[in-house]
């Protein structure tokens, strides 16, 4: 480990038992949900509904873990789909420079896997027509329906490296359901990232009358799943460097 390195743990160490961090964060994610301040933003031009904090710690993890395969479940404008696209497209060119090869996109295997059980069709020819398409499968359907995930599991035999974002209904169930289906496809060493856990630490309000709030909520899936399945631990200092982040206790290493 360098000295800025060490530095940068240090940092993060003391963020995670500064109050005063926690509570301003805190009042800054209660008034900026409110507001829908994670509408506001686009990945390569195309809307991504995630905060700009959540984006980078994507961004590390895909880096770090160099997967050939993201799942996703969750579709909606495809901006999260075109971002991890994009890093796949990095890793290739990276790799092709690393090698002293000529990058051929053609060629590569690296992809995104997204499921959802409503493809709106002008997101959908949106997606298509980016440059990322070439990198990005879509299924639609309930992603705990037996047959959608029977696709995803087929598809997933072909990989080494598997990355898991969960970010479609948040209810318990759901996202519990979710968990026991992708969780065991995530390879040793990777994620299984689990977005809207900050639900269970908001008023019931800020969930804006949908069917998921206090109590039910992805966090309490994330928990009941930890129970039974050792394989995974939180990494909790993802959310500790964060601070502004939708998915506290929602990142899951597998050891």
């Amino acid at each position: 480990m360098t000295q800025f390195e060490a530095e940068v743990s240090q940092r993060i160490a003391d963020a995670a038992r500064n109050e005063e961090l926690h509570a301003a964060t805190a009042q800054f994610l209660r008034a900026s949900i409110a507001s829908k301040y994670s509408y506001n933003f686009s990945w390569l031009g195309r809307p991504i509904i995630q905060y700009p904090q959540d984006m980078v710690a994507m961004q590390e993890l895909i880096w770090a873990v160099k997967p050939d395969l993201i799942i996703e479940t969750g579709i909606a404008h495809g901006g999260s789909l075109v971002l991890s696209a994009s890093m796949l497209a990095l890793l290739d060119m990276c790799d092709a420079i690393e090698a002293g090869t000529m990058l051929d996109p053609a060629r590569s295997a690296r992809k995104v896997l997204a499921v959802d059980i409503d493809i709106r069709s002008q997101n959908k020819a949106a997606i298509e027509a980016h440059p990322m398409a070439s990198r990005i499968q879509m299924i639609q359907g309930s992603s705990i329906d037996e047959a959608v995930v029977a696709q995803v599991r087929a598809v997933t035999r072909n990989y080494k490296r598997v990355l898991v974002c969960l970010d479609s209904n948040h209810t318990h169930a759901h996202v519990l359901a979710e968990l026991q289906a992708y969780a065991p496809l995530v390879t040793s060493g990777s994620y299984c990232v689990v977005f809207d856990t900050i639900v269970e630490d908001l008023p019931k309000a800020l969930s804006f009358d949908r069917p998921w709030g206090p109590g039910d909520n992805p966090k309490t899936a994330v928990s009941e799943y930890l129970k039974v399945d050792p394989e995974f631990e939180i990494d909790q200092t993802i959310p500790d460097k964060l601070q502004v982040t939708v998915a506290p206790g929602g990142f899951l290493k597998r050891r």
